[in-house]
C-alpha cells in the first residue's frame, strides 16, 4: 500500500488495540490519504492540549504542514494512529536522530475526549515494539512538567525510562527493550481491558438478533427462540421490517427504532448485507456484533478481504466481533443465561467452556456433549475470528469461577506468541485441552508443549480427557491400578496404559493380604485386580477402597462387564461410594456392553467419568498425568545471561546486507552472545542446533544429534522461542537419545549445563535480533561434564526485510 515510488506501507504494523477501558480501537501507521483527517484531529484540539503539544504557547500549524505530517518513510520517521471510527483517536510519532541512529524523539497527541481512556499507554507500546524492530533502542520525549497524564504514562509503563533534573519541561529517555517489569505491565493492562471489552459479549444486558424471521427452523427465528428458551433476563429484541412479531416477541424494523440500545446484536443477514448492518450497529452505539452470517473468507479471496475490513471498522468503532461464519455464543452462568444461538442443542450447565474456530462443529460438539452429560459453562464458536479470538476468551474463562477446564478446537493462530503466554498463566490453574486438524506438526507441538496445553489428536480423545478433567482431579502420578471381572479387557487397559506413559505396578504386599482375606479365592491381586465374573458390588468397593488407600498407586480404572453380573446399579454405587471416600486419586470406568449403565456413575456434584472402552480411559488418564508433572514443575524463567554484548552484535548487523553472512562475521556474532567457535580437539558425540524463522509462530529451534539419529529416527526437538530454562531442559532431555547425553548409557554423558546455555544464547540471540532468518549451527560437539560445547561452524542469513533496523 505504497505509491509507485514511496516507501512500502508496514502492514505489519496494523494491529487491533484495547484500552484501558475495554474500548476497542484499531492502531495502524499513518497513510499519505490521512491528510484531511491529520487536518480534523488537530483543528479538534482544546488549546490546553495544543500547549502540552508544543510545549509552550499555542501555535497552531498551518494546515499544509499538517498534511505533510501523513508523509513519512515508515523507518526514520513513523507515525501510529488509534482509530475511533472514522476519525483519528491518538496520534504517536518519532523521528529518528540523524546523529545518533539508535534514538529518536517521540511526541504523543490525544484527542480531548480520549485522554482519560489510556490511549497514550496503548500507543506507547506500539511505538516502542516498532522503533524495536527498526534499530532504535532508546526513545526520547520532552513533557512539560504539568502534562502529569503523560508523565504518569511514561513512569507507569514498566519500560526502563530516565528523566532530567526538574523542571518547567521534564526530559524522559525510554529504553523500548522489552523489560520483564515492562511485559508484566502491559499484559496485566491487556487482561483488564480484554476482559472489560467482553462483558457486552458474554453478559449483555440486552440482546438484537437482526435477520430475525417469522419461520421456525431459520437461523434468525432460532436464535430468538433459544435467547427466550434459555432465560435470558434481559430484553429481547428481534430486528425484521417485514414482521409485527417473532416467536412471541415483538420485532423491530432496524436498530435505531428500539427502546434502548441493546450490548450485543446478532447478524443473521444475507453476507453482502452485512457491513451496512454493522455499521448501523456502530452508528447506535452496540458494544459487541456477532456475525453468523456466511459468504466471507470461505469463499474467496474477495470475502476474505471483505471480513477483514470489517473488523477494521468494527475495532475503530469501539466494538468486538465474533465470526463471520459462526455459530453464536453461550453462556449458561447465573450472571449470564446466554444462549445467543440457533444450535437446536443447548448445552447444560457444567464446568466446560469450550472455543471453536468451526461454525458447522460446533453443532455436533454441543450435541455430542448433551449425549455424554458434559455440561459447559460457556461455549463460543469464533468462526473466521477475525477480531475475538480463542487468546481474548482464554482471558476471560481464567477468571470466571464458573469454569474449571478449557476446550480449544483451533485451526490456525492468530498470535502464537500471546497464545503462549496467556496459556503459561492460565494451565497451571486450569488445564486446557486443544485438538489442532494438523498432522504431525513440530511447531504446533512445541507451541502446545511450552504452554502446558493438552493436545488431542481427535474431538473424541478432546471430549475424553475433558469427561475425566471436569469431573476428577488429576492423578498425582503415574501408578494405576486396574480391577476388572474378565481378563481380556483387562489386559487391553494394561497395554493402552503403558502406550499413554502410564506405570501398572504390582501392588504392595499389605494391599494384596487384604484382599486375599476380602476377595473370592480364585481373585488375582496383584494388578490388575481380577475379581472374576462372579465379583458382587461389595467385592468392587472392598477391591477399590483397598488401591485408592495405597500410597503406590494414583489412580484406578474399573472395568465392568454387565453381562457378567447382576445389578449394575449396585455395582455402579460402590464405584461412586469409593471414589467419594477418595477425592484426592481419580477414578475412572469403562462399562463394556452395558448401554446406559454410564448414567448410573452420576451422584449430584459427584461423576466418574465413564468410557465405552478401556483403551479411552487409558488415554484420558495418560493426558491428565503428564499435564500434573508439567504442572508440579517449577516454572521457567529467562534467565539474564552474562557475557553477553547485544550494542556489539547490533553494530555488526547493521553493517552487513540481507542473505547469508560471511564465516567470520556470524562468529563475531556468536562470540558477542557468549558462543565461541572453536575447533574441540576432543572426542564427543555431534549435534545440531538450528533456527528457521516459522511465518506463522515466528523462530523455532530445533536440536538433536547428527547422523542416523535426525536422519533416520526424526529424533529432533523443537520448541519456540523465547525459551525460558525449563524449555531448554525439556528439549534437550526430550529426544529419544536423551539416555545418551545424560549417561544413562554408553559412558559419563555430556555437559547438559553447557548445553542449555548455549540453547538460551541462541535464543536470546534470535530475539535480539529479529534481523536473522536463519542460523545453523553444526558440528556442535557435546563434550564430557564440566567440558562445555564446541560449535565448531555457524552460517547465518539475514532477511531481506527493507523496514529492518537501522538509518537509511
Amino acid at each position: 500500500m505504497s505509491g509507485p515510488s514511496g516507501p512500502p506501507y508496514p502492514e505489519d504494523l496494523e494491529r487491533p488495540g484495547l484500552v484501558r477501558t475495554g474500548r476497542s480501537t484499531f492502531v495502524r501507521p499513518v497513510r499519505p490519504e490521512d491528510a484531511d483527517r491529520l487536518v480534523a484531529f488537530v483543528g479538534g484540539l482544546s488549546r490546553a492540549t495544543l500547549a502540552y503539544r508544543s510545549l509552550g504557547p499555542v501555535v497552531r500549524a498551518r494546515d499544509d504542514v499538517i498534511r505533510r505530517g501523513a508523509h513519512v518513510d515508515y523507518l526514520n520517521e513513523l507515525a501510529l494512529v488509534a482509530l475511533a471510527g472514522d476519525e483519528i483517536a491518538g496520534l504517536v510519532r518519532y523521528v529518528r536522530d540523524p546523529e545518533e541512529p539508535e534514538h529518536a524523539e517521540v511526541t504523543f497527541t490525544i484527542r480531548d475526549d480520549h485522554q482519560s481512556e489510556g490511549f497514550g499507554r496503548l500507543l506507547l507500546e506500539h511505538i516502542a515494539a516498532a522503533a524495536r524492530t527498526r534499530g532504535i533502542r532508546v526513545l526520547e520525549a520532552d513533557v512539560l512538567a504539568d502534562n502529569t497524564r503523560m508523565i504518569n504514562v511514561f513512569l507507569g509503563s514498566g519500560f526502563r525510562v530516565e528523566s532530567g533534573p526538574p523542571g518547567q519541561i521534564v526530559h524522559f529517555e525510554i529504553a523500548v527493550d522489552p523489560q520483564a517489569q515492562a511485559v508484566a505491565r502491559a499484559e496485566r493492562r491487556e487482561h483488564t481491558a480484554v476482559r472489560r471489552s467482553l462483558r457486552p459479549l458474554l453478559e449483555p444486558r440486552s440482546v438484537a438478533v437482526i435477520g430475525a424471521n417469522r419461520s421456525p427452523l431459520t437461523i434468525g427465528h432460532e436464535i430468538v427462540a433459544n435467547l427466550l428458551r434459555g432465560g435470558f433476563r434481559g430484553s429481547v429484541f428481534p430486528v425484521n421490517p417485514r414482521a409485527e412479531q417473532v416467536a412471541g416477541t415483538r420485532a423491530y424494523p432496524n436498530v435505531r427504532e428500539l427502546p434502548e440500545v441493546p450490548d450485543l446484536a446478532l447478524v443473521a443477514v444475507r453476507a453482502e448485507a452485512v457491513p451496512d448492518v454493522v455499521r448501523e450497529c456502530a452508528e447506535a452505539g452496540v458494544k459487541a456484533v456477532v456475525v453468523v452470517s456466511t459468504g466471507f473468507g470461505e469463499t474467496g479471496v474477495e470475502g476474505r478481504a471483505t471480513e477483514l475490513e470489517l473488523a477494521r471498522f468494527a475495532r475503530a468503532s469501539g466494538m468486538r466481533l465474533v465470526g463471520p461464519n459462526c455459530m453464536g455464543v453461550v453462556n449458561t452462568t447465573p450472571a449470564a443465561r446466554l444462549a445467543a444461538t440457533f444450535s437446536p442443542a443447548l448445552p447444560t450447565p457444567g464446568r466446560v467452556a469450550m472455543s471453536s474456530q468451526s461454525g458447522p462443529l460446533g453443532l455436533a460438539v454441543l450435541d455430542f456433549a448433551r449425549r455424554l452429560r458434559l455440561g459447559f459453562s460457556g461455549f463460543v464458536s469464533v468462526g473466521h475470528a477475525v477480531d475475538v479470538s480463542t487468546n481474548d476468551l482464554l482471558q476471560w474463562w481464567e477468571e470466571d469461577p464458573e469454569t474449571s477446564v478449557v476446550l480449544l478446537h483451533v485451526e490456525t493462530f492468530g498470535n502464537p506468541r500471546r497464545f503462549t503466554r496467556i496459556a503459561r498463566r492460565v494451565a497451571p490453574r486450569k488445564p486446557i485441552v486443544a485438538v489442532h486438524p494438523g498432522h504431525a506438526d513440530a511447531a504446533v507441538d512445541s507451541l502446545f508443549a511450552q504452554s502446558g496445553v493438552i493436545r488431542t489428536r481427535s474431538l473424541q480423545e478432546l471430549f475424553d480427557v475433558a469427561l475425566l478433567l471436569a469431573h476428577q482431579p488429576p492423578p498425582p502420578g503415574n501408578r494405576v491400578a486396574v480391577i476388572t471381572n474378565a481378563g481380556g479387557p483387562a489386559a487391553l487397559t494394561v497395554g493402552a496404559c503403558e502406550a499413554s506413559g502410564l506405570r501398572v505396578p504390582e501392588l504392595g504386599e499389605p494391599v494384596r493380604h487384604f484382599l486375599r482375606t476380602a476377595l473370592s479365592p480364585r481373585a488375582d491381586v496383584t494388578n490388575p485386580v481380577d475379581l472374576t465374573p462372579t465379583a458382587t458390588a461389595a467385592h468392587y468397593r472392598r477391591a477399590l477402597d483397598a488401591v485408592l488407600a495405597d500410597d503406590g498407586i494414583d489412580a484406578a480404572v474399573v472395568l465392568f462387564m454387565p453381562p457378567l453380573a447382576d445389578k449394575p446399579d449396585e455395582v455402579a454405587a460402590a464405584i461412586l461410594d469409593a471414589a467419594e471416600a477418595a477425592p484426592g486419586k481419580p477414578v475412572l470406568a469403562s462399562f463394556l456392553g452395558g448401554a446406559g449403565v454410564a448414567d448410573l456413575l452420576h451422584r449430584g456434584e459427584l461423576v466418574v467419568p465413564t468410557y465405552a472402552f478401556p483403551e479411552s480411559a487409558a488415554t484420558s488418564l495418560g493426558h491428565a498425568a503428564a499435564y500434573q508433572t508439567w504442572r508440579n514443575t517449577p516454572a521457567g524463567v529467562i534467565p539474564d545471561l552474562p557475557e553477553v554484548d547485544t550494542d556489539r552484535a547490533r553494530s555488526l548487523i547493521a553493517g552487513c546486507v540481507p542473505g547469508a553472512v560471511p564465516p567470520q562475521l556470524a562468529a563475531e556474532l556468536l562470540d558477542s552472545y557468549g558462543i565461541s567457535v572453536r575447533d574441540p580437539h576432543a572426542p564427543g558425540p555431534d549435534a545440531f542446533l538450528s533456527v528457521r524463522a516459522d511465518p506463522v509462530f515466528g523462530p523455532v529451534i530445533a536440536f538433536g544429534l547428527t547422523g542416523d539419529y535426525a536422519d533416520l529416527m526424526a529424533d529432533v526437538a523443537h520448541r519456540i522461542t523465547p525459551l525460558s530454562d525449563r524449555d531448554a531442559r525439556e528439549m534437550i532431555r526430550s529426544l529419544r537419545a536423551a539416555p545418551l547425553l545424560d549417561g544413562r548409557v554408553g559412558g559419563p554423558g555430556v555437559d547438559l549445563a553447557a548445553l542449555e546455555e548455549t540453547v538460551l544464547r541462541i535464543s536470546a540471540m534470535v530475539e535480539d535480533l529479529p534481523e536473522i532468518e536463519s542460523m545453523d549451527l553444526r558440528p556442535v560437539r557435546l563434550l564430557p561434564p564440566g567440558d562445555g560445547v564446541a560449535v565448531t561452524r555457524v552460517t547465518i542469513r539475514l532477511t531481506d526485510d527493507t523496514r529492518r533496523g537501522g538509518p537509511s
